[in-house]
C-alpha cells in the first residue's frame, strides 16, 4: 500500500453493506499490482481543469499542439515514406492515407475536436517531427483522462525521445492538472502497445471483448491505467531512466524502465 494512502474502506458510505460482503481486492496478473475496490470519500476533489493547447518541453523533445498548417507535411512524410513507416497505422482507427491532402483533412478534423488534444512530437536535436500523441476521453470533473492515438516514425521508435514524450504527457496530467486516473487502451492483439503500457508503469485492468469495429474488423480492447497514488513512484522511475547517467557511452541503457517499474511494485 503506498505511503499516506489508507486502506480502502466504505464504512459510512451507502455501499458499506455491499463492501462487507465483497472482498475488496483485485489483482492484475499481468502487472502484479494489487488495488483495492473502494467507495472511500475523495478528500481532494478533481480541479475540473482540462489540458490546455500549450507546448510541453523536455530535454529531448517538444510536444507541440497539433497545427495542420505547420505540421501536416512533415508528419505525413514521417508516417508514409515507406512500408515500414506506414505500419504505424496498423492498429489505429484511421490511416494510412492515400495522399497528403487526405492526411491534412484528417488532421484538421482532429485538431478541432473539443474533447481531444493532439500533439506533434519534435526531436529537439534534429528539429524533425516524428510522431503524434493525444489526450482523449477527457473528463475533468472526474479527474480521468486517457493518452492514446500514439505513433512514432521509425527513427523515433524505441528511443529516449519517445519515452520522454509520453512522460511529459503523464506529468502534465498528474502534476499540473491533478488528475486521478490516466487510461491506456489498445487493440488486444497489439502486443507492442500492451508491452509498452507495462513498461511505462501502467497496470492491466481487463479486456473488453467485441468493444469496437475498426476498419471493418472486430476489435477487442485491452485497458490499462495509472492512478494518482501510483504516479510518484512511476515518475521517479521515469526520471531515473531518462537521466544521462543511465546510458553508457554507446547510448545503451543501464537500467530498463520496465524493470524499474516491476521492482518498485
Amino acid at each position: 500500500m503506498p505511503r499516506g494512502r489508507k486502506p480502502a474502506s466504505s464504512r459510512g458510505s451507502p455501499f458499506h453493506s455491499l463492501a462487507g460482503t465483497i472482498h475488496a481486492t483485485s489483482m492484475s496478473r499481468a502487472s502484479g499490482m494489487t488495488r483495492n475496490i473502494s467507495s472511500e470519500k475523495v478528500a481532494v476533489l478533481p480541479s475540473g481543469g482540462a489540458p490546455e493547447k500549450r507546448q510541453l518541453e523536455g530535454r529531448l523533445v517538444l510536444l507541440e499542439p497539433l497545427d495542420p498548417d505547420r505540421h501536416s507535411e512533415a508528419l505525413y512524410a514521417a508516417s508514409h515514406e515507406d512500408e515500414e513507416a506506414r505500419r504505424v497505422w496498423t492498429f489505429l482507427p484511421d490511416g494510412p492515407f492515400e495522399d497528403l491532402v487526405s492526411f491534412r483533412q484528417w488532421e484538421t478534423r482532429m485538431a478541432k475536436e473539443a474533447d481531444r488534444l493532439f500533439f506533434a512530437v519534435r526531436d529537439k536535436h534534429t528539429g524533425r517531427l516524428g510522431g503524434m500523441a493525444m489526450y482523449l476521453d477527457i473528463r475533468p470533473s472526474m479527474g480521468s483522462i486517457e493518452i492514446g492515438y500514439i505513433w512514432f516514425a521509425p527513427f523515433l521508435q524505441r528511443t529516449r525521445q519517445a519515452t520522454e514524450a509520453l512522460y511529459l504527457m503523464l506529468r502534465y496530467a498528474f502534476d499540473d492538472l491533478n488528475y486521478r486516473r490516466m487510461q491506456w487502451r489498445c487493440n488486444a492483439l497489439n502486443e507492442k502497445s500492451r508491452a509498452a503500457a507495462l513498461r511505462l508503469g501502467f497496470t492491466f485492468e481487463s479486456i473488453f471483448y467485441q468493444h469496437m469495429v475498426v476498419k471493418g474488423h472486430n476489435r477487442d480492447t485491452a485497458w490499462y491505467s495509472i492512478l494518482d497514488y501510483e504516479w510518484p513512484r512511476i515518475r521517479n522511475n521515469f526520471e531515473i531512466w531518462l537521466a544521462p547517467s543511465n546510458f553508457d557511452s554507446r547510448g545503451r541503457q543501464i537500467s530498463s524502465l520496465r524493470r524499474l517499474n516491476e521492482t518498485a511494485r
